[in-house]
């Protein structure tokens, strides 16, 4: 399904919309690709050919020859948070024609919110930029689901009255990690545009804090491919303006393409590898490829892991 700003004004729903999202990853994926966290060990059982390898016992294998499965008593549900950035760099494009960073971010969550109801994990939402605007805490009742739907929706109908509010990742990061004592999968919608955590090797650190915590992190950095990533602007004097200080600069893209291109990539190259140190899955995510293909390339990825 194509989300567009059209279709969210029309149905004025993300769950109505998420379900319809959802319906076409059921049919896609052949495995669930979320798993609970599993518990005490119980006992052993035969290996059966295809199925993940994860758990065979190698040490037994080595002493009998016979591939053997390790079983545990039983599996948690899943706990599952989703952190969305939604300072002001989030509303780019400005384009009423598709959708920018922070509908993007909405839909996704509500799509990944509807395919985690399917298997009655616990669910919770945290919205951020200079400071939380919200934080709920993860819980599998259908009120709690419906109230996050709400507030994202919320989110997206004050979009304007958000202008002008910078981002604050690392002390959120941090701060998130303190506050949740239970073991989670953690998502992190963000465009990762904060100064600090782009110019300071130790903000890099609010990220491993998440992973010392146990929790599992997924990374989606968000980004518009061709006008943030390319510089794709046609070769003439243009204004720029910061949405996050208001500030404005005027200069021919062409001038600076290069030289922007260059830096912007080492940034991202250097948090794709601290990701893969700290074992943190990192999803670079062009959002003009839109909600549905982007999340079942993941889904994918991630079914075939487990």
């Amino acid at each position: 399904m194509k989300l567009t700003k059209d279709s969210i004004a029309k149905f004025g729903n993300l769950e109505i919309l998420a379900k319809q999202v959802v319906e076409g990853f059921i049919t896609g994926l052949h495995k669930s690709p979320f798993h609970g966290f599993s518990v005490e060990f119980a006992e052993h059982r035969l290996y059966n050919k295809g199925e993940s390898t994860k758990h065979i016992d190698w040490k037994l294998y080595a002493r009998t020859d016979k591939l053997f499965v390790k079983r545990y008593e039983e599996e948690t549900n899943l706990r599952c948070q989703f952190m969305v950035d939604v300072s002001s760099s989030m509303h780019f494009p400005k384009d009423d024609s598709k959708l920018n960073k922070l509908e993007f971010s909405a839909m996704a969550v509500a799509s990944l919110i509807e395919l985690l109801k399917k298997q009655r994990d616990a669910v919770g939402l945290s919205l951020f930029s200079n400071e939380f605007k919200l934080e709920t805490p993860a819980k599998t009742n259908q009120a709690h689901q419906r109230y996050i739907y709400s507030e994202l929706e919320k989110m997206l109908n004050k979009e304007h009255q958000l202008e002008g509010e910078p981002t604050k990742i690392v002390e959120a990061i941090h701060h998130f990690a303190e506050k949740i004592h239970k073991r989670s999968l953690v998502f992190i919608f963000s465009d990762m545009l904060d100064g600090e955590l782009m110019n300071n090797e130790e903000a890099f650190s609010a990220l491993q804090h998440l992973r010392h915590k146990k929790h599992e992190v997924v990374l989606f950095h968000v980004m518009d491919k061709a006008k943030e990533l390319e510089l794709n602007y046609e070769n003439r004097p243009t204004v720029f303006v910061d949405m996050e200080t208001g500030e404005e600069v005027r200069l021919n893209p062409s001038q600076i393409r290069d030289e922007y291109k260059a830096k912007l990539s080492s940034y991202q190259s250097t948090l794709k590898l601290k990701c893969g140190q700290y074992q943190i899955d990192y999803v670079l995510t062009n959002i003009e490829k839109g909600v549905y293909p982007v999340l079942l390339q993941y889904l994918i990825k991630r079914s075939k892991l487990t």
